[in-house]
Formats: C-alpha cells, structure tokens, sequence
C-alpha cells in the first residue's frame, strides 16, 4: 500500500481521551470516522486488522466441526412475533424497525429467530443432528447509552453461532466444542481473556459464560480467583441458589479466595435448552418416530469490541507524550514493515521503490510512505499510528543493500539485507 494513496495526513494528536486512548487516536487521525453516535465507518488499516481477526474466527471454528452461513439482517416482523419477544424489544426502544406498504421488517439486533427458521428447514431428522451453525455479520440495537466508541455501538459486526442437538447431553457436549473453539480464537488474536461463570438473564437457560479480558477500561466488575484462573460475575451473587449453582454447574465452592477486578466482555455463550425451539416450534423427527424439541446453544463474540479492545491493549505510551501510536501483533497486523524513503533524494526514492516491489512480490504486508513534503521524523510518528510492526528508513546513513530495520515495539535496530528481510517475513 502507498500512503498518498489512501488519503492519510499526519496529525497532531490533542487531547486523547485518557479512558479509551487507542480508539481516539483512530478518530483524530481518520482511521475511523463517526457518523452519528454509535456509528462508525472504517479505513483500510482498521478494517483489515477487523477482517483478520474474522478470518481467525472462520477458520478455528470451521475446524471445530461448525458450518458457516449468512442470514439476512432486515427481517420481517412475523418471526419476532412468533416468538413472542417483538413487543418486549419495540417496548424496549431496543430493535430499529421500518414500516413500508409491503409490511413492518425489522433490523435484527440478535440472530435465534432467524436461525431456528433456517434450522427448521434443514434438521427434520435426528440423523441430521448435531450442528452448529454461525455466521458473522452486522447487528443493530438502538443504544440509548452508547460508551466506549466501538465498544458499544448502534451498529457492529458480531459472530452468533447456535448448536441444535438430540438431548441435553448433546447440548453440553457443543457447548464445550465451541468453548474450546472461542479459547483458541482469542489465543491466536493474542488476547488473553478469562470465562467467567455469568447469569444467563434474558436469553434464558441454564447455564452460560462471558469471556472476559481483563482491562481497566471495562465496565464490568468480577471475581477473580488468580489461583485457579476461574472468574464469576458479580451478578451471579444475587441469586438465591448462587451457592448451590457455583458448586453443580462449575465445580466452586469456596469464594473467598476471588478478588474484585474490572473486566471488559468479549464474547459470550449460552446452554439455551429447549427455549428458543419451543417459541419457535423448532422440532425434529427422533429415532422413536416422533417430534422433539431442539436443544439449543447460543454463542457470540462481538468482533467490533475484539477489534477496539485489541487496538487499546496495543498503545504505545511515550514517557513525553503520553499515548502516542500502537504496536500491533505480528500475527494481526495487515503490514508488516512500512519503508519511509527521504523523499528529496532521488536514489533513496529508487531504493525504496525496489524494496517496496520485491516485497509485495514475496507476499510480505509492505506500505511504501511516499507522501512528499513530509519530515522522515513526522512519518515515523505516523508509522507508530498505524501500528505497522517494523520500520524502515531510507536516509544518509543507508548504503546500496544495508538498512536499519526497527522493531517499534522494543525500539531494537537492526542492520539487515534485503534478502534476510524476506528470510525473516515471508
């Protein structure tokens, strides 16, 4: 990618919002532009760190055994009315809804109706059975507290995958494939979240778990057992039988050993037992040669939080500065190495021009800053922004085939060639 390409002009960064830094670098430099509250647009460096970790997302859970589909977002009113919650969202202020002389169609802000419709048509026998569906795509509720720029927003992508089974027995054992599945997406993100034992509320059930990362700017508090690694939400406490569910559902007995900490929610997973396929008349024929209810599991990692949550673990702290840029994994970031040639010295212009060809032609992320009138200093501060990994200078100081590459995580130089650049990231 060519930075004069793409609009990009360096800014002065003013301002940062101390609580969620990372996402206000991203709005002051354009990478991301708010339309209204709750409601963002993404450039190219944002959007393809949020396809990666897509990406992550389809291939763990393809080899988990779950199928991927796609299914509508503007939905008619006749499916939510089926299952008796369409006057408690319109109530809510929550579902975005369109009325037209065709009908009422309504943008869906979660996806159990739609999927049992889809499901109902395909799982007719228990030789069908088991499955677990998912699909990514965007979802809208009508935040009247929109917080945290893309944490919680009006619109955003989201995964929503639901498992259908024979019995509660089947039901456990999907829910605890996905579980292993959601563990190693955000193991291969590089965030380390914590499933926390939650209350299943009003998606109803009985049993459920958030996946939280443990964070200063999250706006949830939990129990925490370091020990053991186990967390329980705060929640859960308010229930009458919490110590008899802690110890039949999750194996705890003890809580005096967790601690107090803030987390932000991730994802989150769902035993939703017979629920859903009972509003839904969601049925399939058993072995006996009658009908049964699906068992149903319901499960969600809310990709546009991934994508904010991962940016503000990323930032990089100047002591002077303050929040200044961010460093992003290796294995997220869309670029790898950005080449920043002195763009007033024709042979450095060469040179990085060569370097920039040779490593899209090794399938190495390369972005060539060849904005002109720009000080080589305002483009390294524009590198950090990007959260480019390596940083390449062409300057006086670099000779037909030695450059200085630099780490910008750990600020390590080092001399190198071209041919062990592409040793090192192809």
């Amino acid at each position: 990618m060519k930075l004069s390409q793409t609009g990009l002009g360096t800014v002065k960064l003013n301002n940062i919002d101390e609580m969620y830094p990372g996402q206000s670098i991203l709005l002051q430099t354009g990478q991301l532009v708010q339309y209204g509250a709750g409601l963002f647009g993404y450039n190219t460096i944002p959007l393809l760190v949020r396809r990666k970790i897509e990406s992550i997302i389809v291939e763990t859970l393809n080899k988990y055994g779950c199928i991927e589909v796609l299914l509508p977002t503007l939905q008619p009113d006749t499916i939510w009315k089926n299952s008796g919650r369409y006057e408690h969202y319109i109530k809510e202020g929550t579902m975005l809804i369109t009325e037209s002389n065709k009908g009422i169609f309504c943008l869906a802000p979660t996806g159990e109706e739609a999927m049992v419709e889809f499901a109902r048509e395909k799982l007719k026998s228990y030789k069908n059975l088991p499955v677990t569906y998912y699909q990514i795509g965007e979802k809208f509720r009508n935040e009247i507290r929109t917080r945290g720029y893309l944490l919680r927003g009006k619109s955003f992508p989201m995964l929503d995958a639901y498992s259908f089974d024979v019995n509660e027995e089947g039901m456990a054992k999907s829910y605890e494939n996905v579980r292993k599945a959601f563990i190693e997406i955000f193991e291969k993100i590089g965030m380390k979240v914590v499933p926390i034992v939650a209350d299943n509320g009003a998606m109803g059930g009985k049993k459920s778990e958030e996946f939280m990362l443990v964070s200063e700017q999250g706006e949830d508090k939990i129990l925490y057992n370091e020990k053991t690694g186990q967390g329980i939400n705060t929640e859960i406490l308010e229930r009458e039988d919490y110590q008899e569910y802690l110890k039949e559902e999750y194996g705890i007995e003890d809580i005096s050993q967790f601690k107090e900490i803030r987390t932000m929610e991730l994802a989150h997973i769902f035993q939703l037992g017979t629920r859903y396929s009972e509003m839904m008349n969601g049925k399939f024929t058993n072995q006996e040669g009658k009908e049964s209810l699906y068992y149903m599991g319901c499960y969600g990692i809310g990709v546009s939080r991934t994508v904010a949550a991962l940016y503000e673990q990323c930032v990089i702290q100047d002591e002077k500065w303050g929040a200044c840029g961010f460093s992003l994994p290796e294995s997220i970031a869309p670029y790898t190495i950005q080449i920043i040639p002195k763009m007033d010295d024709e042979e450095k212009v060469r040179q990085g021009k060569d370097l920039y060809k040779k490593l899209q032609q090794e399938g190495i992320g390369v972005i060539l800053d060849d904005r002109e009138n720009l000080s080589i200093g305002s483009k390294m501060r524009d590198c950090k922004i990007l959260g480019t990994p390596y940083m390449l200078i062409l300057g006086d100081k670099t000779t037909e085939n030695q450059f200085e590459i630099e780490q910008i995580k750990t600020g390590e130089k080092t001399i190198t060639t071209i041919e062990k650049i592409i040793e090192k990231f192809k």
